[in-house]
């Protein structure tokens, strides 16, 4: 019973019950389409927190695994007929196996040399699907609507993508209060340390990285369907990876309520600057708050706010072996 009353899981319950019924109030589409980007940017962020923020390593790659994931669903049913929603976890499959074939000898590297790498492998991606023929190459595929009205269709993705949230939130705190956490913390702080300690660090690593590409995949693959139409310019756009990064740490990468803070707010300041000034100064304004970050804010948001550390349970795994 103690567990079932915990105060995080109380307020997550009330706030899921909220969003999940909030399309009973009719709202307009546009509002339901910016919801489902912040969940959609809030899942990203949580998956790539396990590997960029409770491992330390800094990827700006991800966007491969989410366009890898959002082009499985999209062939399958371009060229079969398979509903994306049968077909997900295919998504997560390919996002993580391609992980594990090319995270061993990533892995191998550290510090910006990771970074670099990961970043190179997401243009690789890039570059490869653009010149392949049976993924329509630059003319990009487009896709069936589902059989339903325009706001159906948007409640349809919206709760799907509300789902796969509450999956990359829950399991990033599964992570950061089990023995993985510990094992990820221990590595963050000094993998040769980590290593006389008994920890599995190769292993370890390549776990969080399959994981945290897996969960990419997934939403990837439903946000392929909710678009449409799939260009490879914009599925593997370097800019995905760097917003996402930049949401987690922004949040707080130490914390598993982080990534989906960082999502929140950095989603609402981008939909405000694209309003009012335009696409490239966010983007600028983005790349700015990214050193910022990096620079004088290490831990993000999440650090400086101490009654909701008190709220949210106990100090997790991974604070503890900040």
């Amino acid at each position: 019973m103690r567990k079932l009353l915990q105060p995080w899981l109380i307020v997550s319950i009330l706030v899921i019950a909220l969003l999940a019924g909030f399309p009973l109030t009719r709202p307009s589409t546009y509002l339901l389409g910016f919801l489902l980007t912040i969940f959609m940017y809030g899942a990203l962020a949580a998956s790539w927190n396990i590997v960029g923020g409770f491992t330390g390593y800094l990827s700006f790659g991800h966007a491969a695994f989410f366009g890898l994931g959002a082009y499985t669903t999209a062939l399958l049913l371009f060229y079969f007929d398979w509903s994306p929603f049968l077909t997900l976890p295919l998504a997560g499959l390919v996002a993580g196996g391609f992980a594990a074939l090319v995270g061993f000898p990533c892995l191998r590297l550290r510090g910006p040399y990771f970074s670099l790498v990961t970043l190179v492998l997401g243009l690789a991606v890039y570059s490869l699907v653009l010149n392949l023929d049976f993924t329509q190459g630059s003319t990009g595929l487009f896709l069936p609507f589902p059989p339903v009205d325009i706001f159906t269709n948007h409640v349809i993705f919206y709760e799907s993508m509300l789902a796969l949230l509450v999956l990359a939130t829950f399991t990033l705190r599964w992570i950061a209060h089990s023995k993985m956490g510990v094992g990820l913390a221990a590595i963050r702080a000094d993998e040769e340390v980590a290593q006389t300690l008994g920890v599995s660090v190769t292993w370890l690593k390549l776990q969080a990285f399959v994981l945290s590409a897996f969960l990419s995949g997934l939403v990837g693959g439903i946000y392929s369907y909710y678009k449409s139409y799939l260009d490879p310019s914009f599925v593997f756009a370097t800019a995905i990876s760097i917003n996402i990064a930049l949401m987690a740490l922004f949040g707080g990468r130490l914390s598993w309520l982080g990534p989906l803070l960082g999502a929140v707010l950095l989603s609402t300041i981008n939909e405000v600057l694209v309003i009012q000034v335009g696409a490239q100064p966010a983007r600028i304004v983005f790349g700015s708050l990214l050193i910022i970050v990096i620079l004088f804010m290490p831990n993000g948001l999440i650090a400086a706010i101490q009654p909701l550390r008190r709220l949210f349970g106990r100090p997790s795994a991974m604070r503890q072996g900040s």
